[in-house]
């Protein structure tokens, strides 16, 4: 009955997003006790504390570009928008844009690259971070970076990390900017 329950929530998903689910498919159909604990990644990554939704998904999208190529991006960036983050906010994220964006966005995806590239320059970062949202706000900054890149490597691992694509943005197609 659970895995019935757990297989449409993902179907569910899939057709919400337009987005394979086949690797979860895969862990949920090797087990319930293997999909629970995937599950209870899941709370990890969906964590958004009391952070400015556009201030979660400049995290998100940035620390899911570092490992993909186009479909969970996309996933990403659709659940942005759907968040009601606006769309030019958006494209300036995924192209890396940090002209067209607020300081404090600007600030949070280059801290996440640093953060991703273990480059010391992110220890100045995390103190404006901290000035900003405290210390709630890095750890849900740290919450973000840290699991939105379990998915591209479950997905790169399980055989299904073979697609690259254009982002879509609204009616606009563009390639993930990386740093």
């Amino acid at each position: 009955m659970l895995h019935s329950m757990f297989n449409k929530m993902l179907l569910k998903m899939q057709k919400r997003y337009d987005y394979d689910v086949r690797y979860q498919q895969d862990i949920l159909n090797t087990g319930l006790g293997v999909f629970l604990k995937f599950m209870g990644f899941q709370s990890m990554a969906s964590h958004a504390g009391k952070l400015p939704t556009e201030v979660l998904y400049a995290a998100r999208i940035r620390a899911i570009i570092w490992d993909d190529c186009g479909p969970c991006t996309q996933l990403v960036v659709s659940m942005a928008l759907e968040e009601k983050v606006e769309a030019d906010l958006v494209r300036a994220i995924v192209d890396r844009d940090l002209e067209n964006m607020p300081a404090h966005i600007a600030l949070v995806v280059r801290f996440t690259e640093f953060v991703m590239a273990h480059n010391p320059e992110a220890d100045d970062l995390r103190e404006e971070i901290r000035s900003l949202w405290g210390e709630n706000g890095l750890i849900t900054i740290a919450f973000a970076i840290s699991s939105y890149r379990v998915y591209p490597a479950l997905k790169y691992a399980l055989g299904y990390g073979k697609t690259c694509s254009r982002v879509t943005i609204n009616d606009t197609a563009i390639p993930p900017g990386r740093a």
